[in-house]
């Protein structure tokens, strides 16, 4: 783990701007920068950093949050990874802990081998570069597959000369551990010495999510029967294959833009199809897709497109594991490449356009693919013809979200169209392989019914009259709005004495709040007024290490606009207009906005007056009132029942001092309460 110091060093560092501006281009707007949001694609800018709160929001897609997060969301990077590329970014030094000898030990051994690895692949891009031996073969090479200069860059390609021991000489005389050597592939041990392992084949580094080298792919160039034709890392601490997809580093943005991964066999079809623009492509290796090169693709996209050639080969190797993708939720794709050639070749051939074009129109449902493809090897076989049955039935099984109820129904029609089977009796067979999982499908399905009612209820809020609204969501608003009055300005001085946030508490002693998440949030700030006042700021919550805390604090700070004085004056509701002449006001700024009328804006400048004490002052007097209210209906039910004349006037009295106090707080709030 990163230790406290070193976090507490990061976050002091952060420069919110600093850091989103080496992704996006930001132009000042106010008090806060815009430019076009990197999660999704738009041509109008509405991704807003706000350097004052230390966070950012699309207005367009939604999300949120602060610098760590924004790394996180953008580069697909854990929350530990994010700070080490802030550390990096800022030159700190990342001080670890680890709970046992053997964690560290572990560590210790990946970090080496990363070093390692990255000393190689300078050493194979120089190779290939700087020596007449690498220019004029693995140069060459390159060349004569079309890859250009531009490319060879930015993969990293390299060469290993033919030379025994060439790579393993350098190493040594650099002082890097033998055992570490040996562990990463680049060097074998035969006949008691130590020799290169890769000689006179081209280098095709492998890079993990943060562009740090994993391992490496090393094809021969010489025709041999003997030696494989690719010799890949062995599998250790950084390089496990299952978990590889080749190229991911560089493709991550693109899929995620395109909302679609493209994924094809081997490294230099990946390398073509980059150098013809086509960037949101990957390669698996060869080998059958695995659970975690699924769940990869699943980070940024869940539509998956599998290229591969159309030869017997190409078409098994399409196939497998695939039921596997359609379990992660993934709308799996197939593409088969005519004529005999790959990717690498074909695009090459026709060009990117026809190749993007061919991809988009010759795509196939996976499904529906293997179906098509497995009645041409079975005949009339009917003992085969009953196992295609199982296997298609199992895999529709296998679709099992809410939303693709439909999708597995057309399914189940067309696939018993093309077998010519009964559609009631494969239903009830897909039934069938839902029921043998039907306990973890409906723990899931619960988790998603509550994730769709608090959906739903959001929704709906638009949808209600005013009255109504104020009875279901206002207490709800008003709660949030004092979170965020705390949240931002808790830690002011109310007085020479009092923090604002004690303030609150003090005039409202026992708070009834009702919103969970509201709770937490003043739980937090009132153990850190009576512990820690001084790390009372908004960024304490921000950056906070509980995610949800940290979540619900940055969706608090987001206002796509600033009042201003003009809008006070103008339109404020509580100055005596009508509700409806309100929402007429506020429609016509909406169209100023929208139009972008400079000279109309002019006349809603953004204000520079504190009106800090006036927001806790309306926030603690809408606390009391809610407090007064429920007293008054507590006292109305003890009305209610037969009382004696002492007791009725008693009670009466407190209703009256009641309403006497709401009315009291209700001028203050410029509200109007009807008897």
């Amino acid at each position: 783990m990163i230790s406290q110091n070193t976090i507490q060093e990061i976050l002091s560092r952060i420069d919110i701007l600093d850091v989103v501006g080496e992704f996006v281009k930001l132009k000042k707007r106010g008090a806060n920068y815009l430019g076009l949001c990197p999660f999704h694609n738009e041509k109008t800018p509405s991704f807003t950093v706000s350097p004052s709160k230390e966070i950012y929001k699309c207005f367009g897609c939604g999300k949120s949050g602060n610098s760590i997060s924004f790394i996180m969301e953008h580069e697909k990077y854990s929350y530990v990874e994010s700070l080490k590329w802030l550390a990096h970014k800022y030159g700190i030094e990342v001080e670890e802990t680890f709970a046992s000898a053997e964690q560290r030990e572990q560590y210790q051994t990946a970090d080496s081998l990363f070093i390692i690895n990255n000393f190689a692949e300078q050493f194979f891009s120089a190779a290939l570069k700087e020596s007449e031996e690498g220019r004029a073969i693995g140069l060459s090479y390159f060349k004569e597959r079309g890859f250009r200069e531009g490319i060879i860059e930015k993969f990293r390609l390299g060469y290993a000369p033919m030379e025994r021991d060439a790579f393993t000489k350098e190493a040594l005389a650099k002082q890097y551990n033998k055992d570490l050597l040996l562990k990463t592939g680049l060097v074998a041990e035969r006949n008691g010495t130590l020799q290169d392992n890769y000689r006179g084949r081209v280098i095709f580094p492998v890079h993990n999510h943060s562009g740090k080298v994993m391992g490496f792919g090393a094809r021969i160039l010489k025709t041999t029967d003997r030696a494989p034709k690719y010799i890949n890392t062995p599998e250790n601490e950084i390089y496990v294959k299952s978990k590889i997809l080749y190229g991911s580093y560089f493709a991550r943005t693109a899929i995620e833009k395109a909302d679609e991964c493209l994924l094809v066999e081997g490294y230099t079809d990946v390398v073509s199809l980059h150098q013809a623009g086509i960037e949101n492509v990957v390669a698996s290796g060869g080998t059958s897709l695995t659970v975690d090169q699924l769940r990869l693709i699943k980070k940024y996209t869940s539509n998956l497109t599998i290229i591969y050639d159309g030869d017997a080969a190409g078409i098994k190797a399409a196939l497998r594991g695939l039921d596997l993708a359609l379990e992660e939720s993934l709308n799996v794709k197939l593409v088969l490449i005519p004529d005999k050639e790959d990717p690498d070749s074909y695009v090459n051939k026709v060009g990117a356009g026809a190749f993007t074009e061919f991809i988009k129109k010759n795509k196939k449902d996976f499904i529906l693919f293997q179906l098509e493809s497995s009645l041409n090897d079975i005949g009339e076989d009917p003992a085969k013809k009953s196992e295609l049955v199982n296997k298609i039935a199992e895999s529709i099984s296998r679709i099992n979200k809410a939303e693709d109820f439909t999708k597995q129904q057309d399914y189940i029609k067309e696939s018993a169209a093309i077998l010519k089977i009964d559609e009631a009796g494969l239903h009830a067979l897909v039934n069938k392989y839902i029921r043998d999982k039907v306990t973890a499908l409906e723990r899931k399905a619960m988790n998603n019914a509550a994730d769709t009612e608090q959906n739903a209820m959001e929704a709906a809020v638009s949808n209600y009259d005013d009255a109504t609204f104020d009875l279901l969501f206002k207490d709800q608003l008003q709660e949030k709005e004092l979170a965020r009055i705390l949240l931002e300005y808790g830690n002011r001085l109310w007085d020479e004495h009092t923090l604002i946030a004690q303030h609150v508490f003090d005039e409202v002693d026992e708070l009834e709040i009702e919103d969970p998440e509201v709770n937490r949030l003043i739980t937090t700030i009132k153990l850190l007024l009576r512990s820690n006042p001084e790390q009372l700021t908004d960024k304490y919550f921000i950056y906070n290490e509980d995610k949800k805390l940290s979540a619900f604090a940055v969706s608090l700070l987001n206002h796509p606009y600033e009042e201003s004085e003009r809008w006070a004056a103008d339109f404020s509701p509580n100055t005596g207009y009508q509700k409806d002449l309100f929402r007429q006001s506020f429609e016509a700024f909406s169209r100023v906005i929208s139009k972008g009328n400079e000279t109309d804006l002019n006349r809603y400048k953004l204000i520079s007056e504190d009106r800090t004490n006036q927001k806790v002052e309306s926030a603690i007097q809408y606390l009391k009132l809610k407090k007064i209210r429920r007293m008054l209906l507590q006292n109305q039910d003890d009305m209610s029942g037969p009382l004696s004349d002492h007791k009725f006037k008693e009670l009466h009295f407190i209703h009256k001092s009641l309403k006497d106090m709401e009315r009291e707080i209700t001028n203050i709030l410029g509200m109007v309460i009807v008897n």
